[in-house]
């Protein structure tokens, strides 16, 4: 899906899990968390916006390296803010690849253990960075869950050596797999969902330049690749989407799919996306919910009436909630 659909934001692991949900059909949450715990076919990874991302393990090669210089740059700012020197994160490095390698898969609450036991101030202002340098340039991924937390694990060990292509052929197949899945879009577009320089979108969609089709409208040209072709559904189509679904991160503005008294209602601030309701590519309201034991209370907050279609398709979506993650959902009045 990740081929399709682009990275995934997985800040939020539930989050993550949902916006495979409601983008391929019949899988189930134990499904994600298998391929990327056991198959290892998915890659959890800090690349784009300084996010954690969901990838597919077989880009890793010509994706995470576009953002990798940046996240570095970053990190060992950040942590040079908070008084740990470059002489003291190369130390801080080394000892984390050691017990790895030593130790094999460690939490990070674990492999803090380690910074303190050696000296080092294991302060969450420092870790959060360091963890972020260590998947860039430790040799290190984010590998297995263990107790609820995420190891660290050696990169070669995980996930193999990877072809590395020139930094050209990765951006021009990113603005392709981004055009795959969010055209109509231009390159400013492609800039902020990826949270590159505008040089960097503008060079991916020129060396895909013969590939694309243009079609100008509301004086700005939007592009498409010229050999795709989406079908059009025979009825609404109604998706209860995640928080910080793909869906909503994509373009530079979401006029298009809902109108500007609506936007703050999704996206209040902060960096908060809510979960939202789509029909037809259209935000019609938000939603919640709240697991306990094994029920899911959800929520809905329409933005108006909704007609009885709609409103019948959000109960299926709400059953495929609880069938997804294996819990009883029912929708619930407030």
């Amino acid at each position: 899906m990740t081929r399709l659909a682009g990275p995934v934001q997985a800040q939020e692991p539930r989050a993550a899990r949902l916006a495979f949900r409601a983008r391929a059909r019949g899988l189930l949450a134990a499904d994600v968390d298998r391929a990327r715990c056991e198959e290892r076919s998915l890659l959890r990874a800090w690349m784009m916006r300084r996010t954690a991302h969901l990838i597919a393990t077989e880009d890793a090669g010509w994706l995470l390296p576009l953002f990798a210089d940046s996240l570095a740059r970053q990190a060992r700012k950040r942590m040079a803010d908070f008084g740990l020197d470059r002489e003291g994160q190369d130390r801080a490095l080394s000892l984390l690849q050691g017990a790895v390698q030593s130790d094999g898969p460690l939490t990070r609450p674990e492999l803090a253990v380690r910074l303190t036991e050696a000296g080092f101030d294991a302060s969450q202002q420092i870790k959060v960075h360091l963890w972020v340098l260590a998947t860039v340039e430790g040799g290190l991924c984010l590998g297995p869950d263990r107790g609820g937390q995420t190891c660290l694990v050696a990169t070669r060990d995980w996930i193999g050596e990877l072809e590395r292509p020139s930094r050209e052929a990765s951006l021009a197949e990113l603005a392709r797999r981004y055009l795959r899945a969010y055209a109509p879009a231009d390159a400013r577009d492609l800039a902020r969902w990826a949270g590159l320089p505008q040089r960097d979108a503008r060079a991916g969609f020129e060396a895909i330049a013969p590939e694309l089709s243009a079609a100008r409208g509301a004086g700005e040209t939007l592009y498409s690749l010229a050999a795709e072709r989406r079908r059009a559904a025979a009825g609404p189509v109604v998706r209860m989407l995640g928080a910080y679904d793909n869906y909503n991160l994509g373009y530079v503005s979401r006029e298009f799919a809902v109108s500007p008294d609506h936007e703050r209602r999704i996206a209040p601030g902060g960096g908060i996306i809510r979960p939202t309701i789509s029909v037809d590519g259209r935000f019609v309201g938000t939603w919640a919910s709240k697991r306990s034991g094994s029920r899911l209370a959800v929520t809905i907050e329409p933005f108006g009436e909704l007609e009885p279609a709609v409103e019948e398709a959000i109960e299926a979506e709400i059953a495929d909630l609880g069938r997804f993650e294996g819990l009883s959902a029912e929708r619930v009045v407030i």
